[in-house]
């Protein structure tokens, strides 16, 4: 595992892939089918995966998460960065803390709290959450004004956040007032777009942030990763028809649910075997899965092609 410092060159080398975790019938981390997601990843170009929102660490266990790093540590090469997440409630990521301090990840992200909390609040979390880990941490921006743009710059400023993933939605990602004020204060290269290859054109190209991450690249890495250099060599005409060959899966993941539906296209396009998804969440409904199906063994074919 890759455990040097996170540049914005770094950033810049590969698309971020954010997978699902596969888990076994009783629940339990199975190790076989997270190798061969990271294996398929890795054999197509990835350097970088950040375990989150897709993995369900949301609704972690405390007791699980040792298991969980080691898991991870062990199963990734020696060139491939991992980022595991923290949170969302402060007190667990305290305690998270904890068991990070084993380990020598370079970088967790926070995962965020909509409800119960505020900007200035999310920022003192940060701060004492940094401080006592030794090490900076990832911004998760999720929703619109989440946290003001000035106190990300002095988050950022002062050591305590090494890059931030920004996935706020939009109906024209080209009109955001809000991703402005962000790379407008902060260096855009150490913001992340992150909502997959359907708005990283225009993030890349239109505000010039650093790179994106992408759930679908768990199925076509190479094609992902055909993308991101296509709009680093301003090659946009080429950088758009890459882009379709995603829209499908992505769209079914925008009307259905786009962690359940990944979750369910891994497994399907027959990458790995993801298994249950773990509650608070529920499978996708089995009347939607021959559409998956299609859609993501498409897409399947079409990385291989690439190949």
């Amino acid at each position: 595992m890759d455990i040097q410092a996170i540049t914005p060159e770094r950033l810049s080398a590969s698309v971020i892939a954010v997978p699902p975790l596969a888990r076994s019938a009783d629940l339990r981390l199975d190790i076989r089918q997270n190798r061969r997601m990271i294996q398929h990843l890795e054999t197509g170009g990835i350097s970088t995966l950040l375990y989150g929102g897709n993995a369900v660490l949301y609704h972690v266990a405390l007791s699980e998460y040792a298991d969980l790093l080691r898991m991870l540590q062990e199963l990734a090469s020696e060139r491939t960065l991992v980022i595991p997440s923290i949170g969302p409630a402060f007190g667990l990521m305290l305690d998270q803390i904890a068991v990070l301090k084993d380990f020598a990840f370079p970088t967790a992200m926070i995962l965020p709290q909509a409800e119960i909390a505020t900007s200035d609040g999310i920022a003192t979390g940060i701060r004492m959450v940094a401080d006592r880990w030794g090490k900076p941490v990832v911004l998760y921006i999720k929703h619109d004004g989440y946290i003001a743009p000035e106190t990300v710059a002095r988050l950022v400023d002062d050591g305590l956040v090494n890059w931030i993933k920004y996935a706020v939605v939009r109906d024209d990602p080209t009109r955001d007032d809000y991703l402005r004020a962000l790379t407008e204060g902060t260096d855009p290269r150490r913001i992340v777009s992150g909502i997959g290859e359907q708005p990283a054109i225009i993030h890349l190209r239109d505000f010039s942030c650093g790179g994106f991450t992408s759930g679908c690249v768990c199925i076509a890495p190479r094609l992902s990763m055909q993308l991101l250099r296509a709009v680093q060599e301003n090659d946009f005409e080429r950088a758009e028809r890459l882009r379709a060959l995603f829209r499908p899966l992505e769209d079914l993941r925008n009307s259905i649910h786009p962690i359940r539906v990944l979750h369910a296209a891994v497994a399907l396009a027959g990458i790995a075997e993801t298994g249950p998804i773990q509650p608070l969440m529920s499978p996708v409904g089995q009347h939607d899965q021959a559409e998956i199906e299609r859609a993501a063994r498409k897409l399947l074919q079409d990385d291989g092609e690439m190949a």
